[in-house]
């Protein structure tokens, strides 16, 4: 308590942080943690602050120099070098030797005697030496000490020795730290591997795998599609619940009551006689068939992700071991799942109040260990917000203790608190509601809101212009130009993005019913066999944005996104870059599925690191033409009918129209 009288340092304000520290920030192995804090004390007495942090399971800080900004505000940063856990904090005290040299300069500026200031910069250092004891630094420290103290050198030689930098650094590692203030309680940091940061998702159902819609797809059919999957340069292929599906109350096509015979059912509606969530559908084949499936899936770069969706048929074997878990209703029946008006008859909801919770809750971790074992690192969650905050903090926590570089994705179209939360509370991605914004102003607040406030601290994005749930109302009446137009926002705004693959491939824009986003004949309640290779199919451009993002590392961050002015509306500009603006990306957009727009963009050149005197040279890397333009005015057009975007890399090398041949 004494010390903590004595301690003249205000540390607040320590930022990066979430709630307090009540929640961990996010990173990405490699990357780097910037801290910052007001750090001050009463006086005029300089500081020195330090940046200590460590992994979570080490017990020795680690120390990073803080440097002053302004108005006592305080920098400094670490790197992460591997995935878990690393814990930071700041710490600050009065630096009484930095103090005197500053006022030794002044006293000397203004002709005053030294001897004295001499005498009490000797004690200081002095006092350090002892506190090295006998090693090399404490013996440099005592020859300092007797030259300070020295009356047969000059004043000025003594003043030389009193600023010389040597000292100076000496005495920054070797004085004590006088009653140093540190922040509490420790702030944390989970660290992902990279693929947490950018990935391209492509979602199949594999029992759509198949040349016959009376013949259920396996996974040996799904082997034969990872080859094209690959080409078009995705790395994580999500399949739907791969389990049994319930044969009570199953849904027939196009979400009927009553299924028909032959009908397949819905994937969601996990569980039957063969098993529950640790068993596999038998058309799909077997276990065996799917770890093969996964291997071989590695073998072209991807990762199988599963669906994790907690919930049960009619028929899980859940329902008749554990009928606790459920909720009951006055008739006896169990509850099936409703979103009001809508009905799911063949799904049971889990009921996670109920007096056998905790069985319940490792069981369902039990679910995750299992798919782990099979060689899964990637789960996507359906409706997380539907089951409590605490239990996925818990069950997310304690996944990743033993398997840090364990993945899961939120599926939560919901209200955004809620949305939020969910990746406080672990969730290494999110859905967002990309999905559903289409003007430059909806996209532009959106983003911003995205890549610039607090929440990009812990919500990375993960952008579907489609799932099979949703057909948005712009993919049903834009046609072809609207899936070109989204992907490419989808694939440059984000370094996360997805697309439910076939359907969006071959541009499926039919709903089930005016105003409604279901599709017609919707794949989840029936098997879909398609052309892949149809001519109208979105395949090239596909592969050509995935390579594109694949080849420039600007596009594989969120946070480096800044938007630019363009003089019409139906026309959106933005770019990404690297820190050392060895690349920059443009990317200008027409919203507007059925029109061609043209307009003026302004590019901040200074910032590019571009002379404004000098021509320079942009690159479509979708269709290869080179434009030379000078000065930041530009002007562009876009037909939707031909490609609604270009993606451009700018070149800061071109000087004159000779150098532009030199580029073609």
């Amino acid at each position: 308590m004494d010390v903590e009288k004595r301690q003249r340092v205000v540390i607040e304000k320590v930022t990066p942080e979430v709630d307090g520290g009540r929640f961990p920030v996010k990173r990405v192995e490699g990357e780097e943690v910037v801290v910052e804090a007001d750090i001050f004390a009463d006086g005029h007495d300089l500081l020195c602050c330090r940046l200590l942090y460590r992994r979570a399971e080490e017990q020795s800080w680690s120390e990073a120099p803080m440097v002053p900004l302004v108005n006592d505000r305080w920098r400094g940063q670490f790197r992460v070098t591997g995935i878990g856990r690393y814990l930071y904090a700041v710490t600050g005290w009065v630096d009484h030797f930095a103090t005197w040299q500053r006022d030794l300069r002044k006293r000397a500026a203004a002709g005053q005697d030294l001897s004295v200031e001499l005498l009490i910069g000797a004690a200081l250092v002095d006092e350090a030496a002892r506190s090295a004891a006998q090693g090399a630094d404490g013996m440099q420290l005592a020859e300092r000490v007797a030259r300070l103290s020295c009356p047969s050198l000059t004043p000025e030689e003594r003043l030389g020795e009193a600023l010389d930098a040597a000292l100076t650094a000496l005495m920054a590692s070797c004085q004590e730290r006088p009653f140093p203030t540190v922040s509490s309680p420790p702030l944390a940091v989970t660290v992902d591997r990279e693929r947490a940061r950018f990935s391209t998702w492509y979602e199949m159902f594999p029992r759509s795998c198949t040349a016959d819609a009376e013949r259920h797809g396996t996974f040996r059919d799904c082997e034969g599609h990872l080859p094209d999957i690959a080409a078009m340069g995705f790395d994580v292929l999500y399949f739907p619940p791969i389990h049994p599906i319930g044969v009570h109350y199953r849904k027939g096509k196009n979400n009927s009551t009553a299924a028909l015979s032959g009908d397949v059912g819905s994937p969601w509606a996990i569980g039957g006689a063969e098993g529950g969530h640790q068993a596999i559908h038998p058309h799909l084949g077997t276990l065996a068939d799917f770890r093969r499936l996964a291997d071989k899936a590695r073998g072209y770069g991807m990762e199988i992700a599963l669906d994790l969706a907690y919930q049960c048929s009619p028929d899980h074997p859940w329902v008749q071991e554990h009928p606790e878990w459920f909720r009951h209703r006055p008739d006896g029946s169990i509850q099936y799942a409703e979103n009001p008006p809508k009905k799911y008859q063949d799904i049971y909801p889990l009921h996670f109040e109920n007096q056998a919770w905790q069985e319940l809750w490792e069981e369902l971790k039990r679910v995750v260990l299992f798919w782990i074992g099979q060689g899964i690192r990637i789960f996507r969650v359906d409706n997380p917000h539907t089951k409590p905050f605490r239990f996925w903090e818990w069950l997310i926590t304690e996944i990743r203790r033993d398997h840090p570089e364990v993945l899961f994705l939120a599926e939560a179209f919901t209200r955004p608190r809620v949305m939020h939360h969910l990746a406080k509370v672990g969730f290494t991605q999110s859905y967002t509601y990309f999905t559903w914004r289409n003007t430059k102003a909806e996209l532009t607040e959106y983003f911003l809101e995205l890549t610039q406030s607090q929440g990009r601290e812990y919500l990375r994005p993960n952008l579907w212009p489609n799932t099979p749930d949703i057909l948005t109302e712009y993919l049903q009446i834009g046609g072809r130009p609207a899936f070109m137009a989204r992907l490419v926002l989808a694939a440059t705004l984000g370094a996360n993005y997805g697309i439910y693959g076939p359907a969006f491939e071959l541009c499926e824009n039919l709903p089930l019913r005016p105003g409604s986003e279901e599709y017609l004949d919707s794949e989840k309640y029936q098997i879909r066999c398609r052309n892949l290779d149809a001519p109208h199919s979105l395949r090239p451009l596909i592969a050509s944005v995935n390579r594109i993002r694949r080849e420039n590392r600007a596009l594989q961050r969120d946070w480096n996104l800044r938007f630019h002015a363009i003089d019409n509306e139906q026309l959106i500009c933005y770019s990404k870059q690297t820190e050392d603006l060895d690349e920059i990306i443009l990317v200008v957009v027409n919203l507007d599925p059925h029109h061609r727009h043209s307009g003026w963009l302004e590019l901040p050149l200074t910032e590019f690191g571009l002379d404004e005197g000098s021509p320079y040279q942009l690159h479509d890397l979708l269709s290869e033409a080179r434009f030379l333009w000078s000065g930041p005015r530009n002007f562009v057009e876009l037909d939707p009918q031909v490609i609604p975007a270009h993606i451009f890399r700018i070149r800061r090398k071109v000087r004159t129209e000779r150098d532009f041949d030199y580029y073609l």
